[in-house]
């Protein structure tokens, strides 16, 4: 007969963890990090690199150019997939469409950036492009891409690079509307746009925004309303400006002092630790 007695073996005795004291279970504050200061130097090398780039692309790939204007469709969510677009000049806006019919604006393309990544993995687009203003995009078939990128590996790696900023990009905007206060997301969203312009050589300190505030609530995650007040309060704080009667024209004294913004929006949060209970 089977004895539970002798089966169960004698457990050692365990020591106590030491007590912790409560203020040990607080997180440790973390350090702001100081608000960058605008590189002219840095912006001039970026602005150049795009320039290069374009060079090499234009030159070993020869695409087809096009013209486009505010409102031109550069591919429609749907439509088979063939080429790849590289924006030349102007602005453009990537809009995602779901079954339902809801619309959501996923990206902001300017000089030197590609459009239509998303329609490789399914052969057709799943996002509409549209231009934002009057532009030029080449446009490049894939499988012409893929056979040049395999003879000259810098056009592959050139892709591989657009595609990776592409990512980055995408992480950062997800991160900024997941861990962002309001305020504090359109003040980056100004940050951002601002810096792509300095980045492809162009003035930062004025620029028209070709975004309806129900289009940039839409980007951010926000509603219109809320927009409206952020931008009156960075206003306010005089931030930023307004210039004409459509509010679309704004001043920019200082990009580093929007950063500031950001970093002193998240810094108490940050800061005030989290206490285990």
């Amino acid at each position: 007969m089977f004895n539970v007695h002798a089966a169960t073996a004698t457990a050692p005795a365990v020591s106590p963890l030491p007590s912790v004291p409560a203020n040990a279970l607080r997180a440790r504050p973390l350090a702001t990090p100081a608000p960058k200061r605008v590189d002219a130097e840095a912006y001039q090398r970026a602005s150049q690199q795009i320039t290069d780039t374009l060079a090499v692309l234009r030159d070993t790939l020869a695409p087809q150019r096009r013209v486009v204007h505010a409102g031109d469709i550069v591919h429609s969510a749907g439509e088979q997939f063939t080429h790849l677009f590289i924006v030349n000049a102007g602005l453009y806006k990537v809009i995602n469409l779901t079954p339902d019919g809801r619309e959501q604006v996923v990206g902001l393309k300017f000089r030197g950036d590609w459009l239509g990544f998303d329609g490789i993995a399914g052969q057709q687009y799943t996002c509409d492009a549209i231009a934002m203003d009057t532009g030029e995009v080449w446009m490049v078939r894939y499988d012409a891409l893929l056979a040049s990128a395999a003879r000259q590996p810098v056009l592959m790696s050139l892709l591989h690079e657009a595609m990776s900023r592409e990512i980055r990009r995408d992480r950062d905007s997800l991160m900024a509307v997941c861990t962002l206060p309001a305020d504090a997301r359109v003040a980056d969203f100004l940050r951002d746009w601002a810096d792509s312009l300095a980045r492809r050589g162009l003035r930062t300190d004025q620029i028209t925004l070709r975004m309806t505030r129900a289009e940039i609530g839409n980007y951010l995650g926000m509603t219109l309303e809320t927009v409206s007040r952020a931008l009156s309060k960075l206003a306010k704080q005089q931030l930023i400006g307004f210039d004409g009667k459509g509010r679309r024209d704004i001043r920019i004294p200082d990009v580093a002092a929007l950063t500031a913004f950001v970093q002193d929006c998240v810094a108490p949060e940050a800061n005030g630790g989290v206490t285990l209970q």
